[in-house]
């Protein structure tokens, strides 16, 4: 019986993927197997030693102590692209409510007094301070093509604009997915100088903090509308005010509110509704729920952050040895010389490694006896060993 904690609310959907004849979830668990997560901050968070994996029921794992976990051999997955389209519907909303001032418009109308008729009368006077402009024929640049940003490329393509993608880490299974009419940036600040839009997908690292900064907030466009439903961080947000007060911005609309944004006239500030669609929570949470599933089962591994993708077929009455460890030189002879000095054949081996961890997986014919996975867990570089199929 595998024991699942759930430290937020998951969908009763993603849930339904454990069957609870082997799988017992719970809010309050001792010991549990793996965590399945979404906002919760983990950071300071007491790891249990039982615990093999965790699900984070969206794409950013911020909330999450990556080095920790890897140092632990603990996997870390992820839900990318399970949100996409309804964070790319809710940036193509953000779009069309700056080009034609509905926010403004709105409040301005809600506010209105008087009789119908003198209402009438001051919607008559009051309406050309809120006309717009239409998207067809505007540029608008995506910073970072991951599902995401593919899906928002390619649609404001269907939607007559023009569209500058910047993603210096671009996969071929994504390139595969976008439009040929989405035009190459050489560097983020080419792709800022072109654009009436810019939308941001991209994590919050070192690289990107500050992406938009008043340095290069001189060098775009005039009246350029700023999107961000990615992550808070990216955009230097006093910049930004600095230069929506002076005319050079001519709108910023981000999913992070504060104090200094919230009540700016030409800010639209959402409370972080990026993902926040049933379907969405619904797509996160069977998705991380399957990963989750297949690792502790069949010791699989899809989509997650901290350790490679690796995938190998589990044939009934085969024992499967599964090791986290160091991306280190001269590591699998030791592995499997403790295999060979208990005289047991090795059937089938795979290893993967990402960045500076590495995970193998090992079918055996028979059971491996305590001693040698003890002699495993010694290697120097091991983090991790588990034993599946009874073994």
């Amino acid at each position: 019986m595998f024991k699942i904690l759930t430290l937020d609310n998951i969908s009763v959907t993603g849930l339904d993927r454990l069957p609870r004849d082997t799988y017992e979830i719970a809010s309050e668990i001792q010991h549990p197997d793996a965590v399945l997560v979404r906002s919760f901050k983990m950071h300071g968070w007491s790891v249990p030693d039982t615990l093999q994996a965790i699900g984070r029921a969206g794409a950013g794992v911020n909330n999450i102590p990556i080095e920790k976990m890897t140092a632990k051999g603990i996997p870390v997955f992820n839900a990318p692209g399970a949100n996409a389209n309804a964070v790319q519907e809710l940036v193509l909303t953000g779009m069309l409510l700056s080009a034609r001032n509905i926010c403004q418009a709105w409040q301005f109308a809600r506010n209105l007094k008087g009789s119908d008729a003198k209402i009438a009368k001051q919607v008559e006077a009051g309406k050309k301070q809120f006309v717009g402009f239409e998207l067809p024929g505007k540029t608008v640049g995506v910073v970072g093509l991951g599902a995401i940003g593919i899906k928002i490329a390619n649609t404001a393509i269907s939607l007559g604009m023009r569209v500058i993608g910047f993603d210096p880490k671009i996969t071929v299974q994504a390139a595969w997915q976008l439009s040929h009419q989405v035009e190459q940036a050489n560097s983020i600040d080419d792709l800022l100088s072109q654009c009436d839009f810019v939308t941001f997908h991209v994590p919050l690292i070192d690289a990107t903090r500050n992406m938009i900064n008043a340095e290069r907030l001189v060098n775009m466009r005039d009246n350029v509308t700023i999107l961000n439903f990615s992550r808070e961080g990216i955009i230097h947000d006093e910049a930004v005010v600095e230069a929506l007060d002076n005319g050079k911005v001519h709108s910023y609309v981000c999913d992070f509110p504060s104090n200094l944004l919230k009540q700016h006239p030409k800010v639209i500030t959402l409370p972080h509704l990026g993902a926040s669609t049933a379907e969405a929570e619904d797509y996160c949470a069977i998705m991380v729920a399957d990963q989750v599933k297949d690792y502790l089962e069949n010791g699989n591994i899809r989509n997650a952050v901290n350790f490679p993708t690796i995938k190998m077929a589990k044939l009934p009455g085969q024992y499967r040895l599964t090791i986290a460890h160091e991306n280190i030189p001269n590591i699998i002879g030791p592995i499997t010389n403790a295999i060979a000095k208990a005289d047991i054949n090795i059937i089938d081996m795979l290893n993967k490694s990402l960045g500076e961890a590495a995970y193998t997986l090992i079918d055996t014919e028979t059971t491996l006896p305590d001693s040698v996975i003890k002699a495993i867990k010694t290697i120097e570089g091991v983090l991790n060993v588990r034993c599946l199929s009874s073994c």
